[in-house]
């Protein structure tokens, strides 16, 4: 049963990274695109994929895979970015970031008994990024708390691309489809 605070029965959109499934509550995306085009800025953090052109605002795209600890991505036809919404700590507003993924797979209802609470793994271990472990079939799927996830990338992603960021991209096209 899930007893940890913020975990919600509902739906979730899940997703793979580098063979392992995750999730993120629906809410929380606002859109899934093909990947074609990211456009790179020089001296970003290495998790910090490029920035997309999404109806002529500049959406930075991290790849989460890197985020959390894992090899970079390496795009197939199954790469998608996930625009979500993120809260930074001491923000009044959400920002929007895209988020590369190996594949989206489905939106999935949750209830209370299919989400258990995150396991103990050590005192030194932070795993407050992770809301729990949703259970499907024989396997399970980490319930990801987005807005920690990204929260330190999203400050620093805003934090040093600035304002500037428009004149840097210099008004190039970036094509990403759904």
């Amino acid at each position: 049963m899930a007893e940890q605070e913020g975990v919600n029965s509902g739906q979730y959109l899940s997703f793979t990274l580098r063979e392992e499934s995750f999730s993120v509550e629906i809410f929380k995306v606002r859109e899934v695109l093909d990947v074609t085009t990211l456009t790179r800025i020089p001296r970003m953090p290495d998790y910090l994929a490029g920035v997309i052109n999404l109806r002529s605002n500049v959406v930075p795209v991290v790849d989460l895979g890197v985020v959390l600890g894992m090899m970079p991505i390496e795009k197939t036809v199954n790469t998608c970015i996930m625009i979500v919404d993120i809260v930074v700590d001491g923000e009044e507003l959400a920002i929007q970031m895209g988020v590369l993924t190996d594949s989206v797979q489905a939106v999935l209802d949750l209830s209370e008994e299919d989400i258990e609470s995150v396991p103990k793994m050590g005192t030194n271990l932070n795993t407050d990024f992770i809301k729990g472990m949703g259970r499907l079939d024989d396997k399970f799927l980490i319930l990801l708390d987005i807005d920690r996830v990204l929260a330190t990338e999203g400050k620093a992603v805003l934090r040093e691309m600035g304002p500037s960021v428009l004149s840097e991209v210099g008004g190039e096209a970036v094509t990403a489809a759904s």
